[in-house]
């Protein structure tokens, strides 16, 4: 972990010190969880998590298209040119 420093307005810090104590965690621990939950919201994803996330989720579904895999650029263009999709 990165040792780092931030200003919290006494009532920021007041209400945090609060909840740390009711959740029985460190008020650093409620700022990274925070941090955590404002990143995965903001889509600030790193390169290696979505290779990870990417690698995880291949092969899950199925198409129902046997060719999909030959003819994945023909489906898409009728995908984006909003014809029907070719089921």
């Amino acid at each position: 972990m990165i040792r780092t420093q931030i200003r919290l307005e006494e009532a920021q810090y007041r209400a945090l010190k609060k909840l740390a104590a009711r959740q029985q965690v460190s008020v650093a621990e409620l700022i990274r969880q925070a941090v955590r939950e404002w990143l995965e919201k903001s889509g600030a994803v790193s390169e290696e998590e979505r290779r990870q996330r990417a690698i995880a989720v291949a092969g899950r579904f199925r198409s129902g298209l046997r060719d999909l895999a030959e003819k994945h650029d023909k489906y898409l263009a009728q995908i984006y040119h909003g014809e029907a999709h070719p089921r």
